[in-house]
C-alpha cells in the first residue's frame, strides 16, 4: 500500500512529538534560529540597514524574539518595520511554546515522581516488600532500632499509590528521627520493580502478609522473587516473613533453605494464648522482649570468658540479664545446665537496653544474702478448667497448646454460634490427650449466655476474635462487649478467674482497657514486632521459638517468696542465686501493688539492676528461665 507525503510527514511527526519534551525543545531551538538567521538577513538586504553589521542585526532579532516589546522604537523603512513585526510575532509563538512545553516536562516529571518509579540508591537499607496494616507498627519498630545507626533508610515497595503511602505513614508515624523513608510503587514479584527498590544491597528484607486474597501464596511468590532473580546476588539474602498457614511452610521451605526465616501467625498466636491464660501478665513481658523500646534480647562474644560456668555466667554482668548460649555449629541453648563451660566460640543471648550495654561489670562481691534465699515448695498442679469464647482458625492450635501445659482430667468448653465448624475445624487438626473438649452453642456477648455456662466453674477464660467471618474492627467490637460482660459477672459474683482476649487493631487495645483483661493479645501487632526483630538479628529467631515451645526452657511466673524471704531487702543477686540453685535463670519480677498501672509497665520489671535492692510483698512474683 502506498502512502502520500502528507501521510507519511505526519507520521513522522507524531512520532517526533512522542519522543517527549527534549525533542520538542530541540526543534523549537533550531526553528527559532533558523527564523532570526533568516528575518536578520532579509533586513540586512534593506537599504537604511545596508551599512549595519550582520551581527548586530541578528542579536537585535534575537532580543525581539524574546521580547516583544523591544521593537516599540523601531524605525527604518516599512519592509524592515514589516520584517521586525514578523519577528516580533514568531518570538510570541516561540516563547510561548517554550513555556508551554517546559511546563508540560516538569508536569510530566512530578507525575513520574508522584507514581514512584525512580531508582532507590541506597545500600544497607531495610526493604519493605507489601503492605498491609502490620507496616506502620514495623516501622515505628525501626526507627527505635536505628537510632545508633547513621544514614538509616527504610524503603518500601507495594501496589499502593506512593502519595498515599507517604500520606499514611506521615499520619501514622509522624517523626521518624534519624530514619528515611523512602516509598516506590510497584509489584514485589516483578522482577524490573524490585531493581527498582535496590533489593540486592538491602540490609534485610520484610515480606507482609497483604491483608485480602491468598496472603500466602502471595509472600511466597514475592520471596521466590528476589531469591530466583536473575541479577540476585552471590551472598546469601535475609529474608523475613510471615505465613498463616502451617501446610505452606513445607513449600517455603522448597523456595529457599535458609535464606528467608518464616513466622507463622497463628501457631505463635496460639502459644501466646496458651502460655498467658495460664498466668496474668505474660503477654507483657513477651511485648517486653519483642518491641525495641525498653530491653531486648542481644547477642554478645566474650573470647576472654572461656572456660567458666553458665552459673557463675550469670553474675557477671550488673545490667543485663543472660538467657543462654549460641554456638554456630550447636545452635541456641537457652538455659543451659549450669556447669556448662563457655567455648571461644560461643556467644552470649542476654536481655540488655542495647547491643552496645552487654558489658560484664567490675562488681565481685555480689552480697548474696543467704539467710533470705528460700527453696520453696513445688506447687501441685492441678486440671485446668478453660472457656474458650468465640471460634477461629486458631482455636485448635490453642486447644493444642493448652493440652501440652494441662494435667489429665483438665476440661475445656468452647462456646460459638457455629459449634459444629468448630468440632469439625479442631478433630481435623487435633485431638487433646488430658483435656476434654466440650462445644457449645451461645451467643458470647449475651449476658444470659455466659450465666447458664457456668462461669464460676471456669479458673481461665480466653476470648477470640470472630475472624474472617467478621471485619476487624466488628470482631474487636464484639470482643470489647463480652469482656464488659465478663467483668460484671466477676465483679457480681466475686469469682477472680484470669481473662485472656485477642484483639485485631492494636489502637483497640486502650478501649477496651475499660474491660480490665488480665492480657491482651494483639496477634498482628506482636508479628509485626517478631518481624522487625528478626530483620535485625535473624538468630533471634531460634530464641523465640525455643521461648514460646512447651518442650525445653521456657518464661515462667512464680511466687516470690518460693525464692527470698519476703519484707526484707535484697539485691537481685540474691534471686539470680535462688534461682540458679533450682537449674532457673531469674531475669525479672512484677510488683503486686503495680499491677494496674501501665505507667509502671503493669508491675513488669524485667533485666532489673542486680545491684539494686528490692523488697518483695505478699503477692509479688519473680520472672524465671525454667524447665518446668
Amino acid at each position: 500500500m502506498k502512502y502520500s507525503f502528507r501521510e507519511r510527514f505526519r507520521y513522522w511527526f507524531d512520532n517526533m512529538m512522542a519522543r517527549g519534551s527534549g525533542v520538542l525543545i530541540l526543534w523549537l531551538f533550531m526553528g527559532a534560529v533558523a527564523m532570526i538567521l533568516f528575518v536578520a538577513f532579509m533586513a540586512w538586504l534593506t537599504p537604511d540597514q545596508r551599512n549595519t553589521p550582520l551581527t548586530q542585526l541578528i542579536w537585535a532579532s534575537m532580543l525581539r524574539t524574546l521580547d516583544p516589546g523591544t521593537m516599540g522604537g523601531d524605525t527604518g523603512s516599512w519592509g524592515f518595520l514589516f520584517l521586525m513585526f514578523g519577528i516580533t510575532l514568531g518570538g510570541i509563538f516561540v516563547v510561548g511554546t517554550l513555556v508551554g512545553i517546559i511546563t508540560n516536562g516538569i508536569d510530566d516529571k512530578l507525575d513520574e515522581l508522584r507514581k514512584g518509579r525512580s531508582i532507590v540508591i541506597e545500600k544497607d537499607h531495610t526493604v519493605i516488600l507489601g503492605w498491609s496494616q502490620q507496616i506502620f507498627s514495623i516501622i515505628s519498630e525501626l526507627i527505635i532500632a536505628n537510632e545508633n545507626r547513621k544514614n538509616a533508610c527504610i524503603a518500601i515497595l507495594a501496589n499502593k499509590d506512593k502519595i498515599e503511602m507517604d500520606d499514611q505513614i506521615r499520619n501514622r508515624i509522624g517523626k521518624t528521627e534519624n530514619t528515611r523513608i523512602v516509598t516506590r510503587s510497584g509489584d514485589p514479584i516483578d522482577l524490573n520493580d524490585l531493581d527498582i527498590i535496590n533489593i540486592h544491597t538491602a540490609r534485610s528484607i520484610i515480606v507482609l502478609s497483604p491483608d485480602s486474597g491468598n496472603p500466602d501464596a502471595e509472600v511466597l511468590k514475592s520471596v521466590l522473587a528476589v531469591t530466583n532473580n536473575p541479577k540476585r546476588k552471590q551472598d546469601k539474602y535475609h529474608i523475613v516473613a510471615s505465613l498463616k498457614d502451617p501446610g505452606n511452610l513445607e513449600a517455603a521451605g522448597l523456595i529457599t533453605e535458609d535464606e528467608a526465616e518464616f513466622l507463622l501467625v497463628n501457631d505463635l498466636t496460639a502459644r501466646i494464648m496458651a502460655r498467658t491464660c495460664r498466668q496474668s501478665g505474660m503477654s507483657l513481658i513477651y511485648h517486653e522482649l519483642m518491641d525495641f523500646a525498653g530491653d531486648e534480647i542481644y547477642f554478645a562474644s566474650f573470647p576472654e570468658m572461656k572456660g567458666i560456668t553458665f552459673g557463675d555466667l550469670l553474675f557477671r554482668f550488673d545490667d543485663s540479664s543472660v538467657l543462654g548460649i549460641f554456638n554456630p555449629a550447636k545452635g541456641v541453648h537457652l538455659n543451659p545446665p549450669m556447669d556448662t563451660r563457655l567455648e571461644s566460640s560461643d556467644q552470649v543471648i542476654a536481655i540488655s537496653r542495647d547491643d552496645d550495654t552487654v558489658i560484664p561489670s567490675s562488681i565481685v562481691d555480689y552480697a548474696v544474702d543467704e539467710a533470705a534465699i528460700h527453696q520453696g515448695v513445688p506447687e501441685v498442679q492441678k486440671p485446668d478448667h478453660t472457656l474458650i469464647l468465640g471460634w477461629n482458625l486458631q482455636g485448635p492450635a490453642v486447644i493444642e497448646n493448652l493440652d501440652f501445659y494441662a494435667q489429665p482430667g483438665s476440661i475445656v468448653v468452647v462456646v460459638t454460634d457455629q459449634p459444629e465448624q468448630a468440632k469439625t475445624d479442631y478433630y481435623s487438626y487435633y485431638e487433646a490427650e488430658n483435656i476434654k473438649v466440650e462445644f457449645r452453642m451461645g451467643d458470647i456477648a449475651s449476658q444470659r449466655t455466659l450465666s447458664q455456662i457456668g462461669i464460676n466453674d471456669f479458673n481461665q477464660v480466653i476470648a477470640l476474635s470472630d475472624t474472617p467471618r467478621l471485619k476487624p474492627q466488628q470482631a474487636d467490637a464484639l470482643t470489647m462487649i463480652t469482656l464488659l460482660q465478663l467483668r460484671k459477672i466477676a465483679q457480681e459474683n466475686g469469682k477472680n478467674f484470669t481473662i485472656t482476649s485477642e484483639m485485631l487493631d492494636v489502637r483497640n487495645r486502650e478501649l477496651a482497657e475499660v474491660a480490665e483483661p488480665d492480657d491482651f493479645i494483639v496477634s498482628e501487632h506482636l508479628i509485626s514486632l517478631l518481624l522487625a526483630q528478626i530483620s535485625e538479628n535473624k538468630n533471634l529467631m531460634p530464641v523465640f521459638d525455643d521461648l514460646l515451645n512447651p518442650e525445653g526452657s521456657e518464661i515462667y511466673i512464680k511466687p516470690a517468696n518460693d525464692y527470698v524471704e519476703l519484707e526484707h531487702a535484697v539485691n537481685f543477686y540474691t534471686v539470680v542465686e535462688s534461682a540458679r540453685r533450682r537449674s532457673q535463670v531469674a531475669i525479672g519480677y512484677r510488683l503486686k501493688s503495680e499491677t494496674e498501672y501501665a505507667t509502671h509497665s503493669y508491675g513488669i520489671y524485667l533485666n532489673p539492676v542486680k545491684s539494686k535492692p528490692v523488697t518483695f510483698t505478699n503477692g509479688d512474683q519473680i520472672i524465671v528461665l525454667s524447665e518446668t
